[in-house]
């Protein structure tokens, strides 16, 4: 394992201006802080001094500090037209496409700059700007330094308090709970006079638990051994079942790849490869089915390379789990090699504060946090433990990537799987033959440059490009394998320097204004007193065990809270991901505080915590419509009711493989990413693999950056480049388009249709057992009435083209199969 340096930052950072005014009530939590971390700063720096209310001559009657100006244009037409980046002027002028309209003037944004307002423009232009203008970032910041952050008085929120023990509350109708969740609901809504409607039935029940579980509907070999045992424990008994599923670790690992922004590649400009990212991915899956106390959990994605370790292969599974640190997007091209520094260090904050603190210390890289009491010194006190700390993710040197890093080798001792198919001795010599010629080429091509330079003619540095492209290449693959052609067992990770570094705060992030160094340590406000100093190496190990510990107000509250998002489709905490001030207060404190302490004092059990939730009443609630209730509490807070959901990308692409016999439980190990290698030519590779159909388990698709499978991008699958606990639900004309015209789904329906056709000899008993599989319960009198009339159709239409030489009957069964997937019930949990 070669190390990789970390530079000391020495160069400017683009100044956040403060969100002067709250987000628009329309904009997702993601949304905003994309816009306020990536976009507002630019506009700030480059921009408003020619554009903006303040500006002493607004050029091309251009105004970028509202929405409303940004979005009207100036001189020249709108600036921006959401969702089109090409019709957008405001990126024809940043790309310096038009040389009449080249914006800044004074010298082209970074290719990762561009790119994000790319991004931003496609997300539809979001932008929370509804109030003042901030026309000029200086007399922003001095504002800011004005004000003194009072950590004392910031500990206060309560967020920032420890979680704390309520006595369970008194009911009227004390038969109604099964247990203290149950109490703490009922409580509330007896408050308001209301009462929580009826209990769900057997079947809708059975397949809720088993979706929300397992990702999956239910067999229906499962519905009727469950109709049968009539036992009062029947459901606790089909819970641990899903529990001690594999197909648990599946789909609840996939939640946390959510929040763990998990991709197989950098995305931003570049986009090169990851090829071992799947590693982190299968340790997750396996995490969850183990059933991994969560602080641990957390701890070994932190520091597992700095943990104690049993034997090789815990040594191994513990170094993998640091891949959280390091799958997420970079921006390699970037030239800078300090400034990629600060920016991988910056992500890495940005990602631990969202996902196991709930909070927003990111936004405190440029100035002290507008709205949470977190001093820009402590961010620039935890940017001193990962700018001590390597992050090794594996890409090769290229045109476009100028940010190259090696891997850690795990050694066959580990006992890992490689993920990839060995060479002969032969091949392995020859690619180090091929390699050798290259760098003798490109080493006489540079020669032959020089000359032609001296001589005043003009040097082939297209054939140099080419060259280091190849060597680039040929290099990350002769890495794979042994001398002897074995492949080695690599992953991402994160290793400590050998020399940690305390990091200066620099004045409105600028790195040519550095300031006092400040010791590698923690954010204040988190901690009942002063917090210490790190005192072993980078600090990461210390930061795991803090972030792991009873003491931490928010890791145990916040992993609950995700829970009963991803149980109830809305969290105690709406903003998942965001407890701070901007975020929206819990709307059962006592419940959640609750909730914390049993998690911990239930080991931190994930699987303990599930199953106390889903065997409460309230999980078990009908998704019944109340009047009185609805009037007064619509959005369902009070949790009179379950609320009727959409099933996620993943849940509905794996159960159209499911019903249709075609799901693969048992993938090729590893990712196509991998067996694509890398550089260029092997992304192109895998755009073509990518447009193959495949039958495992969505959450072994390969992920990469801006391209998604359609599958899941078209039903709102999480951004891999941002923390998303809570995704999106839409219903747009391009889901049903998808369900009635994509050839693998017409493919599913083929199957589905050859499934349900060999069930029974008889069209009765072929429509229940379609019904039974599709949907989880028998069809209604009117359903078969309307089946029976679907194919009489058809068979009339049939024998009008019999005399043609065709015959429609197969394909009548086909498109009914079909049907039944497209259907609003197959995508809905009720």
């Amino acid at each position: 394992m070669k190390p990789v340096t970390v530079f000391l930052p020495s160069v400017a950072l683009l100044a956040l201006a403060p969100a002067l005014s709250g987000a628009d009530a329309g904009l997702s939590d993601e949304q905003s802080r994309f816009f306020e971390r990536k976009i507002r700063p630019v506009l700030v720096e480059k921009c408003y001094d020619c554009h903006s209310a303040s500006a002493k001559k607004v050029k091309g009657g251009l105004v970028l500090d509202t929405k409303d100006g940004t979005l009207q244009g100036g001189d020249n037409g709108p600036a921006l037209v959401p969702g089109n980046i090409d019709d957008s002027l405001l990126i024809a002028a940043i790309r310096y496409g038009n040389k009449d309209m080249e914006m800044p003037p004074k010298g082209k944004l970074p290719d990762s700059v561009i790119a994000d307002f790319e991004t931003w423009v496609k997300m539809g232009a979001p932008d929370p700007r509804t109030g003042p203008t901030v026309a000029d970032a200086n007399t922003a910041s001095a504002q800011w330094q004005k004000k003194e952050i009072d950590i004392a008085a910031g500990r206060s929120f309560w967020a920032f308090q420890p979680p704390k023990p309520s006595p369970t509350p008194t009911v009227k109708n004390t038969s109604w709970p099964k247990g203290d969740i149950d109490r703490f609901i009922l409580a509330r809504i007896e408050e308001k006079g209301l009462q929580p409607v009826a209990d769900a039935g057997r079947l809708e029940l059975l397949r809720r638990v088993t979706f929300d579980l397992t990702g999956l509907p239910p067999s229906p070999d499962l519905i009727q051994a469950y109709m049968k045992d009539t036992s009062p424990d029947a459901f606790a008994r089909v819970v641990d079942n899903l529990l001690a599923s594999e197909r648990f670790g599946e789909y609840w690992g996939r939640h946390w790849l959510d929040v763990a922004r998990y991709g197989e590649s950098a995305g931003r400009d570049a986009n090169v490869l990851y090829p071992f990212a799947w590693r982190y991915r299968d340790w997750v899956i396996d995490a969850l089915n183990r059933d991994l106390p969560y602080n641990e959990f957390v701890k070994q994605q932190v520091a597992g390379d700095l943990l104690p370790f049993k034997d090789a292969a815990d040594q191994s599974r513990k170094i993998i789990a640091t891949g959280f640190l390091a799958i997420g997007s970079k921006p390699q091209n970037e030239r800078n090699p300090r400034q990629f520094a600060l920016e991988l260090a910056d992500e890495q904050i940005d990602t631990l504060s969202q996902s196991v603190l709930g909070i927003t210390i990111a936004c405190a890289r440029c100035h002290d946090h507008k709205f949470d009491p977190i001093p820009q010194k402590d961010y620039y006190a935890l940017a001193g433990i990962f700018l001590s700390s390597e992050t090794l993710y594996g890409t090769n040197r290229g045109l476009q990537n100028q940010n190259a890093s090696d891997l850690i080798d795990l050694g066959r001792e580990s006992g890992m799987p490689a993920g990839f198919e060995g060479i002969s001795p032969a091949q392995r010599a020859q690619l180090a033959g091929r390699l050798e010629e290259a760098k003798g080429t490109q080493a006489e091509s540079f020669r032959t440059a020089q000359a032609a330079r001296r001589a005043g003619k003009e040097a082939d540095n297209l054939r140099l490009l080419a060259l280091r492209q190849q060597i680039g290449t040929l290099s990350g693959e002769l890495n794979r394998y042994d001398e002897s052609g074995n492949p080695r067992i690599l992953a991402m990770g994160v290793y400590d320097r050998p020399r940690p570094i305390d990091s200066p705060v620099f004045n409105r992030g600028e790195a040519t204004q550095p300031g006092t160094v400040v010791p590698r340590g923690f954010v204040q406000v988190l901690f009942h007193e002063t917090p210490p100093h790190v005192a072993r190496g980078s600090g990461r190990l210390e930061l795991a065990e803090w972030l792991a510990s009873r003491d931490n107000p928010q890791t145990a509250r916040v992993m609950v809270n995700r829970m009963w998002r991803w149980l109830f489709g809305r969290g105690i905490v709406p903003t998942v991901d965001n407890f701070g001030a901007m975020g929206e207060k819990p709307s059962h404190p006592e419940l959640l505080d609750h909730l914390a302490l049993r998690f911990m004092d239930h080991g931190w059990s994930i699987k303990k915590m599930v199953r106390e939730i889903v065997l409460s009443r309230t999980y078990q609630l009908a998704t019944l419509h109340a009047p009185q209730n609805f009037a007064a509490d619509p959005e369902n807070t009070l949790c009179w009711r379950m609320t009727s959901r959409t099933v996620d990308a993943e849940s509905l692409r794996d159960a159209m493989l499911l019903v249709s016999g075609k799901l693969d439980l048992y993938p090729q190990e590893g990712s196509v990413v991998a067996r694509a290698s890398e550089g260029r030519e092997g992304l192109f590779r895998l755009f073509t693999t990518l447009q193959e159909p495949r039958y495992d388990r969505s959450v072994y698709l390969p992920i990469v950056r801006d391209l998604v499978p359609e599958a899941l991008s078209l039903f709102d699958f999480a951004n891999p480049s941002l923390v998303t606990g809570d995704r999106e639900a839409t219903n747009v004309p391009a889901q049903s388009l998808y369900l009635l015209n994509n050839k693998q789904v017409q493919e599913l329906s083929d199957a589905f249709a050859r499934r349900v056709y060999a069930s029974a000899k008889d069209q009765p008993g072929r429509i229940q057992f379609a019904f039974w599989t599709a949907l989880g319960r028998a069809p209604t009198a009117e359903e078969i009435r309307a089946a029976y009339t679907f194919f009489s159709e058809y068979t009339q239409d049939a024998a009008k083209a019999k005399s043609k030489g065709s015959d429609l009957t197969p394909y009548a069964w086909s498109a009914f199969c079909q049907s039944l997937m497209a259907s609003a019930e197959f995508r809905h949990l009720d």
